[in-house]
């Protein structure tokens, strides 16, 4: 009975470590996926002329009612259905929205949390890239940041090119929890967009990731599935030199 009671608490173990996580919320513009006791996922929907209409992820870290947003909804409607659920389902207030790029999928919606008095944060470059008075993030940083509330502590860190040339990832220490937005690939995804990329730097800036924060357990791309890192070393393998990885 003992061998046996064991061997069915080792299968649900498996079972919970392997399933994905389910949706919190879901209308026809946003979703909402619990990721980690901290973390949430969103996902909203950019519709767009080369690869039609592309989900977007961004993700929440939530603690005593306070909530940090990484990554608006691409536009208004959905940001302000964003701020909604985490007042009412949650009972958080939005203390700081930070863009992790330049990309309308990182701050379309970004008008609307300012009409809010939600400050934003973003690397200067970030700033730099845009023309747009009513997307500007309000607040600048230069490389590395650390966004305290609650009794969480957010790394805001800047390691090198990738996606565009601002490209920064968010991580959740306690949690270990990585949100790498469009810098980091789904495992099967394509090259996507390479408009604004750095195809020479890509694969050594998520080496960087990799070996400055060696316990991530949960990465959350910027388009599809989060996983573990085998999404970074999918996408270092993605973005190699011809002659490295051949």
């Amino acid at each position: 009975m003992r061998i046996y009671l064991t061997h069915l608490l080792l299968a649900i173990i498996l079972v919970n470590c392997n399933s994905k996580p389910e949706n919190l919320y879901e209308s026809e513009t946003l979703i909402i996926k619990q990721i980690s006791d901290h973390t949430y996922q969103h996902i909203t929907y950019l519709q767009t002329n080369d690869y039609g209409k592309v989900g977007c992820n961004g993700m929440i870290v939530v603690d005593q009612n306070e909530a940090i947003v990484f990554d608006t909804p691409p536009d208004d409607e959905a940001s302000v259905e964003l701020i909604n659920w985490l007042g009412s389902a949650l009972g958080s207030r939005v203390v700081a929205v930070v863009p992790t790029h330049f990309h309308k999928d990182c701050l379309g919606g970004l008008a609307a949390f300012h009409q809010r008095g939600i400050p934003s944060i973003a690397h200067n470059k970030t700033i730099q890239l845009l023309d747009s008075a009513a997307l500007l993030p309000q607040q600048g940083f230069d490389n590395f940041t650390n966004l305290t509330f609650g009794s969480q502590e957010v790394v805001v860190d800047y390691l090198g090119a990738g996606h565009t040339s601002d490209n920064v990832v968010a991580y959740l220490p306690t949690e270990q929890v990585m949100f790498g937005g469009c810098l980091i690939k789904k495992l099967k995804a394509g090259k996507g967009n390479l408009e604004d990329a750095d195809l020479d730097e890509w694969s050594t800036t998520v080496e960087n990731i990799k070996e400055k924060y060696p316990d991530v357990k949960v990465v959350i791309p910027g388009h599809g599935p989060s996983g573990g890192q085998a999404l970074l070393d999918y996408t270092i393998k993605m973005f190699l030199p011809k002659n490295q990885s051949d």
